[in-house]
């Protein structure tokens, strides 16, 4: 399966690093930025004071991933959103607590079976999820179970489970 990872809005510095490293640990094929997420060198538009500043904190948690993956700064992200549908990805949202027909969990057995083999994955912000001006363009919803007290995983933890589940987990479904 190819994999692109879509940071949009994502606030903090230390979860893009954690994102990245284990992007790189489960070899996703691109990183977009896009929004206010922070990004590293050299597609940060910050003066190069604060770039080098964002930068290095990035680095604390991606330990070196930031250099070795493929990656871009999206100025427009529902453009790049419309390229990477004409290249045959499916974009996928990375959600919870959503009330939408396009929603499943990842535990669902048939979910395999919706998911095509070059995927585009959209994480949004921290607290308010993907912005809604985007929904529109999502193809699927996924949602990792929860069954504790809180409603939701770090972005950076949800992307971790996921990106085990788009890599190993839909084969263990299979068997």
């Amino acid at each position: 399966m190819e994999i692109v990872l879509i940071l949009h809005n994502i606030r903090s510095t230390y979860n893009v690093g954690s994102i990245l490293r284990t992007a790189d640990g489960f070899s996703v094929d691109q990183i977009i930025y896009s929004g206010f997420t922070p990004a590293p060198i050299p597609h940060s538009t910050l003066l190069p004071h604060l770039a080098e500043k964002i930068t290095n904190q990035i680095h604390k948690t991606a330990l070196g991933a930031e250099k070795t993956l493929l990656s871009s700064y999206s100025q427009d992200i529902i453009d790049s959103i419309h390229t990477l549908k004409a290249q045959g990805y499916q974009i996928v949202g990375l959600e919870n607590n959503l009330k939408d027909t396009l929603l499943h969990q990842i535990t669902e057995h048939s979910l395999p079976n919706l998911l095509g083999s070059k995927v585009a994955l959209i994480l949004g912000e921290e607290v308010e999820g993907i912005s809604s001006e985007l929904h529109r363009f999502i193809d699927l919803f996924l949602e990792i179970p929860m069954s504790g007290q809180k409603e939701s995983f770090n972005v950076s933890i949800a992307t971790a489970i996921l990106l085990f589940y788009l890599r190993y987990g839909i084969n263990l479904n299979q068997s």
